[in-house]
């Protein structure tokens, strides 16, 4: 037979031909033999990345083919076929693989953005759709939000994994990753929007368990928080598409900042400074109109902090509380909103004094700047109030 003798895109370029070789094509596919021979791949135990690559891309190949020789049919008929043929996967399937260093997800991720590349907005939906059920996605997810975070470990990973490397992060173009994550957040409330941002962009620990009280208990680098920051981003700069608020968002945030309790004050300022200059003065914007002065003050502090420590310019906090100052009705209002912020900022640099003076406090040497300059916020107040 002419098609053993063809490499995988050989065959879908022959595929194009006509109907009638078009029908051949999917018959010849539709064999077990086939099937056996190049669907059903070992994805475990490959160490070498020129071995990961190749396999990664035979899918990709796959993917094509599979686009190409369906082409003439209705989308649910293309869908009902090729998904009939990767469904009796394992390793394509949640919660039915448990080797870790699978790649199973990683090339249904590159088959399907093959498979799917340029198909239009609708289309997109009812492969989603599909996806769901094939899956039982939404039960899945549902499971796991409803219960404690970091108790049903094993799933979230699952969600995350498949999630991220299926539907997420095989997309070049963040409008693309932001189509699917919305897919899978708009049908939750906030709070569980919340949990699953967290679940498939929060750090991991070494074991692969998410950290939900590492963001509790101790101050994290930027890196651990990046992925976060990155979809925060990613979400927001598509707000048009998905026809959500920046208030949406800042809801979001605020959720996002007490699972599964409040977080260490450092890593919500440094989330905020990650997620840009324009969501963070919107997150803070809304704790002034609602009178929350304390706490914006001790937000405020642990964003110089952070500019400090992770090398960003003093002028970016500064300029954030300039713009803040402007909510202020009047001169005596912004007057209270500055000193509270200098108040703050004498407390907490005490507060880091007298840990560096019993040898608790390793950043004393990145923070001395607070010490030798004394307590003064790190702009004119007098320009501020006029």
């Amino acid at each position: 037979m002419i098609l053993d003798r063809l490499s995988v895109l050989e065959i879908s370029v022959f595929s194009m031909v006509s109907k009638v070789i078009s029908s051949y094509t999917m018959d010849y596919i539709s064999t077990l033999a086939w099937k056996n021979k190049m669907i059903t791949k070992s994805f475990h135990y490959i160490t070498r990345m020129s071995d990961q690559c190749s396999i990664i891309a035979h899918y990709k190949a796959l993917g094509l083919l599979f686009k190409r020789c369906t082409l003439l049919l209705p989308t649910k008929d293309r869908l009902k076929f090729i998904f009939s043929k990767f469904s009796q996967v394992p390793c394509f399937m949640l919660e039915q693989c448990t080797t870790a260093d699978c790649i199973g997800f990683s090339c249904y991720g590159v088959f399907l953005q093959t498979l799917i590349a340029g198909w239009d907005e609708l289309e997109c939906n009812r492969v989603f759709s599909f996806l769901c059920n094939l899956t039982n996605l939404p039960r899945k997810i549902e499971a796991v939000v409803a219960g404690k975070p970091g108790v049903s470990w094993y799933q979230e990973l699952q969600l995350r994994l498949f999630c991220r490397r299926v539907l997420l992060d095989p997309w070049p173009q963040s409008q693309d990753s932001a189509f699917w994550l919305t897919q899978i957040l708009k049908p939750w409330p906030m709070v569980s929007q919340a949990r699953l941002l967290f679940i498939f962009y929060g750090p991991l620990l070494p074991d692969s368990t998410l950290g939900w009280q590492d963001l509790v208990g101790r101050e994290l680098p930027h890196c651990a928080l990046w992925d976060l920051a990155r979809a925060i981003l990613v979400l927001h700069s598509n707000l048009e598409v998905q026809d959500w608020t920046t208030n949406t968002m800042v809801s979001i945030l605020e959720e996002l900042t007490v699972i599964p309790q409040m977080w260490h004050v450092e890593n919500v300022a440094r989330l905020l400074v990650l997620c840009g200059s324009s969501l963070c003065y919107s997150v803070l914007a809304s704790k002034a109109v609602n009178g929350r002065l304390h706490e914006i003050s001790k937000v405020i502090v642990y964003i110089i902090l952070v500019c400090e420590k992770d090398g960003f310019h003093m002028n970016w906090a500064a300029k954030i509380v300039l713009k803040l100052c402007q909510i202020f009705k009047t001169t005596a209002e912004k007057f209270l909103f500055i000193h509270t912020v200098e108040d703050m900022l004498s407390e907490i640099t005490m507060e880091l004094y007298e840990l560096a003076t019993v040898g608790e406090l390793g950043l004393l040497p990145r923070m001395s700047f607070l010490f030798q300059k004394g307590v003064q916020f790190p702009c004119d107040i007098s320009f501020i109030v006029i």
